[in-house]
């Protein structure tokens, strides 16, 4: 098991709580299912951090009623883990405190989630890090730990678990992610600081094979978050059932924890109401739902740059924000990362046809609070 070295980062403390305390008081909003939008990062035309826009998606992530944040997740952009990055220390304080801030002025308690990267040694330390911040929950990226075996997966999962409480994230493959077959789900379910798993596999099989695997364990305290973007009506209202050792066993995806949930957040929070609304053990009022399942994963496909591979998903959330005033600009810290062409017609096509997926009217009403 490796231990956390503070010196990758200077001026964190050692450990002063176990795993469980750190994340009891998001507990109970996790189990239930919330909004956990996949926080972007906002930048200067040179580049650098936006510190006064970085604060202001955070505040208006939370207004809208998004229950967490993920920081230092695919979207915020993975580059700000690398040491001569130097942002991810700062980018996690700057959302700790509107946190801290939201919670002090009588907001619900939050669920902190941080994306956790790089080899056993970087992930413990980022690890200890985010606890010290007050960060519930550390989101386990594998991608540093492509090629490594079953058993040295999960020997990096439950190091990182002895530092904080887990959510595992099955990241699809083609935008940095690895494979993780149903034995990696099987044994990642027997270690006890495993909170929740968020699936963005975008792969119906892929999805079963972590579903399947929590219904096998038995275990009922972990939350299963969407992050199939290309997916996520269906995610939301669909009963998995499986029969076990056990006997039958029922499983639902309970939030999300999402890229696309970084844009018309406050339409988001009234879109996993109606799916906690609907009765899913039975096809009643789930009919329009489907309609706007479809109607969903359009608008995520020109977000997503869907026809181009993906290749401009971090530009596409951007460009909506751009244009809600939240941004500046589509900048990203790769400057080849950018816009498809034709995906600013496609987005333009999706917010024409689809007014009751945006929120820009919500957004205007707050953005000088926002941006205060």
């Amino acid at each position: 098991m490796a231990n956390s070295d503070s010196s990758i980062f200077p001026g964190t403390d050692s450990p002063t709580a176990t795993p469980a305390a750190t994340a009891s008081e998001g507990s109970a909003a996790l189990k239930r299912g919330v909004v956990i939008p996949a926080h972007p990062l906002a930048l200067t035309s040179e580049r650098r951090l936006d510190e006064r826009r970085q604060r202001a998606l955070s505040r208006y992530y939370l207004a809208a009623g998004a229950g967490g944040l993920a920081v230092g997740v695919h979207t915020t952009q993975f580059a700000i883990h690398r040491p001569e990055i130097g942002l991810l220390k700062p980018v996690w304080t700057l959302a700790a405190e509107e946190f801290d801030r939201h919670e002090t002025d009588g907001g619900a308690r939050l669920v902190r989630v941080a994306g956790i990267c790089g080899d056993t040694r970087q992930a413990a330390a980022e690890a200890q890090l985010a606890r010290d911040l007050g960060y519930n929950y550390g989101l386990l990226n594998l991608g540093d730990l492509r090629g490594s075996t079953v058993s040295a997966l999960v020997d990096h999962c439950r190091a990182i678990a002895d530092v904080m409480a887990v959510f595992g994230f099955y990241l699809q493959p083609g935008i940095g992610g690895v494979d993780l077959p149903f034995e990696f789900w099987t044994a990642f379910c027997e270690i006890d600081a495993v909170a929740a798993i968020k699936v963005a596999a975008f792969d119906r099989y892929r999805t079963i094979d972590v579903v399947r695997a929590v219904a096998e364990s038995g275990r009922t305290d972990i939350a299963l978050y969407t992050g199939n973007d290309d997916n996520i009506v269906v995610d939301l209202v669909t009963t998995y059932r499986f029969r076990t050792d056990s006997g039958e066993v029922d499983c639902r995806f309970v939030g999300g924890l999402l890229g696309h949930w970084a844009v018309w957040t406050s339409r988001a929070v009234e879109l996993l109401q109606q799916c906690h609304d609907v009765d899913r053990a039975t096809p009643t009022g789930a009919g329009p739902l489907l309609t706007l399942a479809a109607e969903v994963t359009d608008a995520n496909a020109a977000l997503f740059d869907a026809a181009n591979g993906f290749r401009g998903c971090i530009p596409g959330i951007h460009e909506v924000l751009r244009r809600q005033g939240l941004l500046e600009g589509v900048w990203c810290l790769d400057e080849q990362e950018q816009l498809s062409p034709g995906q600013m017609a496609e987005i333009q096509r999706v917010t024409d046809s689809y007014p009751h997926l945006v929120d820009d009217a919500f957004v205007a009403a707050h953005l000088d609070e926002f941006l205060r």
